[in-house]
Formats: structure tokens, sequence, C-alpha cells
């Protein structure tokens, strides 16, 4: 009659989330981005391991959506010069890897991608928001993955 639980508590984190993303500053938005890509990818190691295939491909292309249509489409090439450019080419190898893990089942690959991402957020965290607002600390989820950390990408 007043329906479940669950229910309420998933519109209650909907709500969270949109007054979160309303009020986040561009630099927080990017943060969110690269969080929601690596829980997407947890989501997709949890089913791979689990054989909920439908899953998986749900949660891989989340993430391959977040990268290309979230990360990608936000960088501004005319501006950004050639660290633009050469995230422009990572974001498109990360989404090229997702499709090709996707289809085998590779959770290699999903732990690659995920260290490269984990790698560029920690990078944009060290930026800062240059209007002063506090780096955002790595989610739960996040945080508390099996996925090891890789070297800070170095540039040549």
């Amino acid at each position: 009659m007043f329906g479940t639980m669950k229910r309420g508590v998933n519109a209650y984190a909907h709500v969270g989330l949109e007054t979160g993303v309303a009020s986040a500053s561009p630099h927080k938005l990017i943060v969110m981005l690269y969080d929601g890509a690596l829980v997407a990818l947890l989501n997709a190691k949890a089913n791979i391991a689990a054989n909920n295939i439908a899953a998986k491909g749900t949660a891989i292309s989340k993430a391959i959506t977040i990268i290309d249509n979230g990360l990608r489409a936000s960088l501004d090439k005319s501006a950004g010069g050639e660290i633009a450019a050469n995230l422009d080419a990572l974001y498109d190898y990360m989404s090229r890897r997702l499709l090709h893990a996707n289809l085998k089942n590779d959770v290699a690959i999903l732990d690659e991608v995920h260290r490269l991402l984990s790698d560029l957020r920690e990078a944009w965290v060290a930026i800062g928001d240059k209007v002063g607002q506090p780096a955002a600390p790595v989610p739960a989820a996040v945080a508390a993955s099996p996925m090891p950390k890789a070297a800070t990408l170095v540039s040549a």
C-alpha cells in the first residue's frame, strides 16, 4: 500500500544525487563522472563473477557511456591542447578495451581500465578546484575495490 522500503531508499538516494549534481562545481562533476565509471566497472566485475551476463553488459555499457558522453565530451580540445588530445585518445582506448572486455568477459581488461580511471581521478583531485572547493574523498564503494592501484601515469 505504501511501497517498499527499498523504493523509498532509492528515491532518497536519487534526490541526493540530483542535489549533489545541481550544487557541484564543474571540477566536482568530473570527479563524479570518474566515480560513476569506477563503480560501474566494479559492478561489471562482480557480475562476471556471478555469471550474470546481462547485468555485466549493462554495467560495462554504463562505464562506456560515462567515458564517452561525460568525460570525453567534456574535453575542450581547442583550449586543452596536447593534454586534451592525449586524454581524448586515452578515453577512446578505454572505451574500445571495455567493448572487448564485454565480448570476452575479460576481468583483466576491466582491471586495466579501472586502474587508468583511478589514476586519472587521483590526478584530477590533486589538481584541486580553482574556486576553492575541497577535493572529493573516494567513495566507499570505490575505495573498497579489490582492484590493485596502478603506478601513476607519467607523460614522456
